[in-house]
């Protein structure tokens, strides 16, 4: 069955409970607006602005959304784009597009320009719907990009290139379509990172989906009392995938725009949410500030928070330590998973298994894993090698790109380019990127194990080690450290505290800058290796 089933059954059974709300803390609400189908709550000039939609105004948009594009000629295996910002139309608009029959094409909001255009180009886009903060990038290219394309804006005043959202659904009918859809149907393209060029296309079925949806549910229990924090872009599959459990389990879901510390505690303490999916970095962040005082647990209302899981990258277990320390009644979780398979559970640590912190877990609810070396066959039990997974969630293909899907699904497993090791209990440890491994004079160096290790200093507030270019070892492991606000930190310093490493891995270059990470939370290493590899290139020219 398609995920718009269950929507059709909340607006059933729960249409005029709240669906979702949106919020905004760096934006004041201090009057009542009225829009057709919208509801906004009375604020003062100190609280957020705030939307809420039930469940049935949720069916009737994303009915409309179809009904339009269907009036527009929209058909079964078109392809609409979305280039939006997290906002209360969003998921709507995705579950309008699902029920036409086309698919789905979330699009990154950091994406230029040309990234744009080259992904409309690579996905085949039949139209894009975009938001206020797109204007300037798509109006760059409007002339390439309208070419047999549909242009939608999604906001107050509509550009002259484009079409205004609200008022092509204002007269749509708001009754479901009458278009059945299967599992085997195609249902979504999404991007990778891009962190290697340009992104790839991964098309999705409708099974894919279904299957992230159960998944999710499965792992961490929603109920109908639960209410899901949602802080990620929905661009991306981890943030609507971990939706989705709310959505099987017809529970309300809170989508917050702003990543400050006390945003996300004054979202929770609002609205009860009981389930938070954090990022790293937020992680950190809230930590720092309890820490700092600048956070006070006491003032929010924080009991009912049950659950915080964490995905996108490898999770220190020094930074769980700290956050148990705060939070010991807190379940957690974290989820391993990539957009090829359609994002988080295909591999999970599981509540019940916190001693077990610093692995990524074992195979989530349906799916297998192995790790094989690198002619394909089964490592030994604690040898490193490269994990696979197969299951449901497993992309189709790369769209229009048969080589790179050769190189990466082999009978139905998806070999996903990180290097794991499975200890004597089946527990799955990611030990690094295949491709962000350091071979320096022949040893093998794992980034990320450098990295948990440089974490514990007590001034380090980021760390990204990269592998670096040298004459003599032919790689050295290079550490770009982002030191805590307000403090200073020496080369000397950590040189002493990397005496606790085995000296081969210890980092043979110190560099005091900021950590760049994308919108998921993961670090972009390839922006600073060749940022740093140049810069070490041209000091070796001028040593030699």
């Amino acid at each position: 069955m398609p995920i718009m089933d269950y929507l059709e059954r909340n607006r059933r059974e729960y249409g005029d409970e709240v669906a979702l709300i949106e919020l905004n803390p760096e934006q004041k609400e201090t009057r009542r607006v009225t829009w057709k189908e919208y509801s906004l709550i009375q604020q003062t000039e100190d609280e957020p602005y705030r939307r809420e939609i039930t469940w049935r105004v949720f069916d009737e948009k994303a009915n409309r959304m179809a009904n339009m594009l269907l009036s527009r000629g929209v058909k079964r295996g078109d392809k609409v784009a979305i280039l939006m910002m997290n906002c209360l139309e969003w998921l709507p608009i995705y579950m309008g597009i699902l029920k036409t029959g086309a698919l789905a094409v979330p699009f990154n909001f950091r994406y230029s320009a040309d990234e744009i255009q080259y992904c409309a180009d690579l996905a085949e886009v039949d139209v894009l719907v975009f938001g206020p903060e797109f204007i300037g990038r798509i109006e760059s290219i409007v002339e390439k990009l309208s070419k047999n394309r549909l242009l939608i804006f999604v906001g107050e005043t509509c550009p002259t290139f484009a079409e205004s959202y609200r008022e092509l659904v204002a007269d749509c009918s708001s009754a479901k379509p009458d278009i059945e859809i299967k599992d085997e149907d195609d249902a979504a393209i999404y991007f990778s990172s891009g962190t290697t060029g340009f992104p790839k296309a991964i098309l999705h079925k409708h099974l894919s989906l279904m299957t992230a949806a159960t998944v999710e549910q499965h792992h961490h229990g929603q109920g109908r009392d639960d209410c899901f924090l949602c802080i990620p872009p929905l661009y991306h599959t981890g943030a609507k995938m971990h939706w989705m459990g709310s959505l099987v389990a017809g529970s309300k879901a809170v989508l917050l725009k702003g990543t400050k510390p006390q945003y996300i505690f004054d979202a929770v303490s609002r609205e009860h949410c009981t389930i938070v999916w954090l990022l790293v970095p937020w992680a950190q962040d809230i930590l720092d500030a309890l820490d700092a005082g600048t956070l006070k647990m006491e003032d929010y209302e924080l009991s009912q928070w049950r659950l915080m899981h964490i995905g996108a990258q490898p999770v220190p277990p020094s930074l769980i330590k700290r956050w148990r320390a705060y939070f010991p009644n807190h379940q957690y979780d974290t989820n391993y998973g990539l957009s090829e398979s359609i994002g988080p559970g295909c591999v999970h640590l599981g509540v019940e298994n916190i001693h077990k912190v610093g692995a990524i877990g074992v195979p989530g609810y349906g799916w297998e894993c192995k790790i094989i070396d690198e002619n394909g066959n089964p490592v030994k039990q604690g040898d490193a090698g490269e994990l696979c997974v197969k299951g449901n969630g497993v992309m189709t293909c790369y769209y229009r790109n048969p080589e790179a899907t050769a190189e990466v699904l082999h009978d139905g497993w998806l070999l996903t380019g990180d290097v794991a090791m499975q200890d004597e209990d089946g527990f799955i440890f990611l030990v690094d990127r295949k491709k962000d491994v350091i071979v320096s004079g022949g040893e093998n160096l794992y980034p990320v194990q450098i990295e948990d290790f440089l974490r514990q200093h007590d001034k380090i507030s980021d760390v990204a080690v990269i592998g670096l270019p040298d004459k003599r070892l032919g790689e050295i492991a290079g550490a770009v450290i982002q030191i805590k606000e307000g403090m200073e930190c020496t080369e000397e310093e950590i040189e002493e505290f990397c005496n606790g490493l085995p000296r081969y891995k210890r980092p043979r270059k110190i560099i005091f800058a900021d950590v760049p990470r994308n919108p998921t939370g993961k670090i972009e290493k390839p922006a600073l290796r060749k940022r740093y590899s140049v810069e070490r290139l041209v000091a070796q020219e001028n040593e030699g």
